[in-house]
């Protein structure tokens, strides 16, 4: 299995190489989701991409972050600088850049980022037919999961095996940007689920989870067909990098040892480690960053460092060296595919000690302070013939060097395509209800779609269609009864919060829609999606501006902001206390809903509702979705009346993103 190690900077990815990874991930200055690391510009990206290639180290470069139209130009660039540079791979969420990359650099290999959603094999599914040839698997995912994803893909998967566990499913996370302009999905999360927030009044941090380590489990990951064993940590030093990559190897060689589970405890921790959306046992899984923590790491940092002091022999090489009178002498090594030979002077008639085999290859064998080692050596010598030891060691010398020079690899890159303009028509409005009984009998809007879970007797109106539900661990079958049920009734639309649900929803006949999860960002994106749902994490002008038939935002509603897997509430005060009320207070005493559902998320939702009734005149898309929770049917009319009246809000009410925008 792959090592892949986190490189924020040069040091640390020095210290992954030389501590045994197979590859390493790493981002450039733009377009990846830690733009707050330490990153490369286009010379060092050419020195790192070097500096691996020449340890047979693979290089993958993070492209994992939601990219507007007007930064399409530079990530074309970007993937253009990392393909000239000899990259092996990109990681991608952006389902516009994949398809940018896909169009202009078709020998570009896509990797699926785990922001990418997919949590079901249909998801899997459709990654692989939009040309991403490894996808990786959710941190959220069980051991059962995982082999349920790997029975239904010839994908290779990437799985995360140690480092830092967001509370969040990876890609559906807008707290950050929400709360303070900052976008996990554009690489610059603040990390506000590390504060305070608590599900039942006393200080608490109740969103902050353990870091993830799944390294005693590694045996069983290369059972399930995991390829990839990657490691959290671009923000992480160097000598954190050395420990877990160390650890790593260890663990496949079937030694990782308590002490190095504690070493690695000391550099980095939250209270411990965590394996329980692996196991499926979450009931332990929430921790936050000690003093006693922080004070561990000062007495292993200095013995880590040690580790990648030099260069450790890690490459194999073979080497043959020919000597014969009256013939240059002529020495090839030999290094997977690649050979060079070195030829050097005709050697001497030997007065006193000629040259034997053995010292011969004791000689060439003598590989220190390079990343090579002699796995064989031959020899083709003529009895009693003699070259100067400088000459041997020069020529050793010389064919290592030739050995370390990369052949610039040759690609194509293609212009971005043009094209037509699309016109938008007069905005039509769309809507959501959580709870189907709250929709009234008169409304505007052109369709209205319910919880999957929601009675028959709501489906009867032939506007309204099924919302299939972001959180779908393991629960395909389960969505596809019910789906086919519903069909049976007369059900024909579906909403689709990802590229899954989308794939199984278009499969069996629904006109499928996409909804906010999506994080269709950019008009590449938004073409490949039928009347996408746009990200609110654009303005209110990107939006208009997208180029892409039907497209809506949401305009009205308490917009979610996390998706998770583990309930907060119900790790703090259990389901029953909760009875299906819950929420969460932060350290500035708004309180933000809970939502369960019948499937294995829970949803966190914004405190104070978004509301936009009163600027419609602004808004240029297609259509305008309302976002209906908790309101009573009687609310819900009121709001349609502000709308169609153009009235201020009435209560305290957030504008979103549409104006603020997102770094």
């Amino acid at each position: 299995m792959e090592i892949l190690a986190p490189a924020g900077n040069m040091e640390a990815l020095i210290a992954a190489v030389r501590c045994g990874a197979n590859a390493v991930y790493l981002g450039m200055t733009q377009l990846n989701a830690r733009r707050n690391a330490g990153n490369f510009d286009a010379q060092e990206l050419n020195k790192a991409v070097a500096y691996c290639h020449c340890r047979d180290v693979k290089v993958y470069l993070t492209a994992n972050t939601l990219v507007s139209d007007a930064e399409m130009d530079m990530a074309h660039s970007t993937v253009d600088t990392a393909m000239e540079a000899g990259v092996d791979g990109f990681i991608v969420q952006d389902i516009g850049m994949a398809k940018m990359i896909r169009q202009c650099f078709p020998q570009a290999k896509l990797h699926a980022s785990t922001q990418c959603s997919a949590t079901t094999p249909d998801g899997f599914k459709a990654l692989e037919k939009m040309g991403f040839v490894r996808a990786v698997i959710p941190r959220e995912m069980s051991e059962d999961e995982i082999a349920e994803i790997r029975a239904c893909t010839n994908m290779e998967l990437e799985a995360f095996v140690h480092g830092a566990l967001c509370m969040c499913v990876s890609g559906q996370c807008y707290m950050s940007a929400m709360l303070g302009g900052r976008s996990g999905n554009r690489g610059l999360c603040a990390q506000p689920c590390r504060l305070q927030f608590s599900a039942d009044d006393r200080p608490a941090c109740d969103l902050s989870l353990k870091d993830l380590s799944l390294i005693r489990h590694i045996q069983k990951m290369e059972k399930l067909g995991i390829c990839s064993l990657k490691i959290e940590g671009r923000m992480k030093r160097p000598e954190y990098v050395a420990a877990a990559v160390t650890a790593c190897k260890e663990a496949i060689n079937k030694n990782y040892s308590p002490d190095t589970e504690n070493i690695l405890r000391s550099v980095f921790s939250r209270s411990g480690f965590t394996d329980g959306y692996f196991t499926g046992k979450r009931e332990d899984m929430f921790g936050t960053r000690q003093k006693e923590d922080v004070m561990a790491a000062g007495n292993v940092l200095k013995e880590l460092s040690h580790l990648y002091d030099n260069e450790n022999p890690l490459v194999p090489i073979s080497l043959s060296f020919f000597c014969h009178s009256n013939q240059p002498s002529r020495l090839t090594v030999t290094k997977g595919e690649r050979t060079v030979t070195v030829t050097g002077p005709v050697p001497q008639a030997a007065i006193n000690a000629p040259m034997t085999a053995e010292s011969l290859t004791a000689r060439l064998s003598k590989l220190g302070g390079t990343q090579f080692y002699a796995h064989k050596v031959d020899t083709d010598i003529e009895e009693g013939l003699i070259l100067p030891a400088g000459v041997i060691n020069g020529m050793r010398r010389d064919a290592v060097e030739k050995l370390n020079i990369i052949t610039p690899r040759e690609y194509d890159a293609l212009p971005l395509p043009d094209t037509d303009k699309v016109s938008h028509k007069k905005t039509y409005y769309t809507a959501r209800f959580l709870h189907p009984d709250r929709i009234p009998h008169e409304h505007p809007f052109k369709r209205v779609f319910i919880p999957i879970w929601s009675e028959d007797k709501y489906f009867e109106d032939n506007r309204i269609g099924v919302e299939i539900p972001r959180g779908l661990f393991g629960c395909e079958e389960k969505l596809k009864k019910q789906l086919s049920h519903l069909r049976d009734i007369g059900v024909t639309m579906a909403l689709c919060p990802n590229i899954g649900a989308y794939k199984t929803a278009q499969d069996m006949g629904f006109a499928v829609y996409g909804d906010f999860g999506m994080n269709v960002f950019n008009s590449m994106g938004a073409q490949q999606v039928s009347s996408p749902i746009l990200s609110y994490e654009l303005t209110l002008e990107q939006a208009n501006a997208i180029n892409a038939d039907d497209t809506g935002i949401i305009v009205y509603g308490s917009l979610p902001l996390m998706l998770a897997r583990n309930c907060p509430v119900k790790n703090r005060i259990g389901c029953h206390q909760c009875n299906k009320n819950g929420s969460l207070t932060d350290r500035k005493g708004y309180k933000l809903p809970v939502k369960c559902s019948t499937y294995p998320c829970v949803e966190i939702l914004n405190p104070l509702p978004l509301y936009l009734g009163d600027r419609m005149r602004e808004v240029k898309t297609d259509f305008a979705h309302l976002y209906f929770t908790d309101e009573s049917r009687q609310r819900v009319e009121q709001i349609i009346d502000m709308f169609n009246n153009g009235s201020p809000p009435d209560t305290k009410f957030t504008r979103g993103l549409y104006y603020r925008g997102v770094k």
